[in-house]
């Protein structure tokens, strides 16, 4: 089925004046394909569950995030810096302005959680967390302060995809493919007091590599109450991105233009 879906506006820069930075290291995507019916009664009704292939897809994505920061100000030592692990799916909004749901994120930094959950309205969770290189490996590791609940992974970082567009070791996935509808989203959506909104970041695409996990043992997907009994299809890896991020706006504030399409990326 051909993508009927705008997959490259998003990408975009919008015209507005950022709302803060971050820098993105060592990302590790790790997607399970699961059928939407598993994953539709966890979903805002307004959003529509993002296909490729004619399936959903369910990430874990442990990475390290640096110079967090407001544009107000400088990062923070001992603040602006901690690793990020969150599962998602992805879903566009009538017919238009596909991304990322977010089941859960944990992160480090107990500042970081509980201005996230407030001013985004996004589920995030305290975690004591590490994320460990040793030469082409890297260990991540995560456990809830509160409920104990871990994810643990370790995976081998190889060279770059077979397919792909070359930049310097790494590869850029191309639009239609899978590795460009799993990675390249730059849309968010989040619930606050009962309303749907949208964000937005923005950077250049992602520089991609070829990854092996070694090892998985997680509790997120079930905490989550997300059940998957296959290993991962998928696992991806990107170096990192430096970040702008935008504001937060309702999705009643914003133009829609409701379409009745059924997405699927398969091109």
């Amino acid at each position: 089925m051909t993508d009927v879906l705008d997959r490259i506006s998003c990408s975009q820069r919008p015209p507005t004046a950022a709302a803060g930075y971050h820098t993105w290291s060592d990302l590790l995507f790790i997607h399970w394909r699961v059928p939407v019916s598993v994953l539709r009664p966890l979903l805002p009704a307004e959003l529509t569950i993002d296909t490729y292939d004619g399936s959903a897809w369910l990430g874990l994505v442990p990475f390290r995030m640096f110079g967090v920061r407001p544009w107000w100000s400088c990062p923070v030592w001992g603040i602006s810096d901690f690793p990020e692990t969150n599962v998602r799916t992805y879903v566009h909004f009538h017919g238009r302005d596909p991304g990322v749901w977010f089941f859960s994120l944990d992160a480090a930094k107990l500042l970081a959680v509980t201005l996230a959950r407030w001013g985004w309205g996004l589920n995030y969770h305290w975690s004591r967390m590490s994320v460990q290189r040793d030469g082409s490996r890297i260990a991540y590791r995560s456990r809830r302060v509160l409920s104990g609940v871990t994810c643990d992974v370790d995976v081998e970082i190889g060279g770059g995809l077979a397919s792909g567009l070359a930049h310097g070791d790494t590869m850029i996935a191309p639009p239609g493919t899978l590795e460009h509808f799993l990675v390249e989203r730059y849309l968010l959506y989040a619930q606050r007091y009962g309303k749907l909104y949208q964000g937005q970041v923005h950077h250049r695409p992602y520089p991609l590599r070829s990854a092996r996990l070694l090892g998985l043992k997680q509790g997120l997907l079930a905490a989550n109450q997300l059940s998957v009994t296959d290993d991962p299809c998928h696992v991806i890896y990107s170096p990192g991105v430096s970040v702008e991020v935008f504001n937060l706006s309702r999705i009643g504030d914003l133009a829609q233009v409701p379409i009745a399409l059924t997405a699927d990326a398969k091109v």
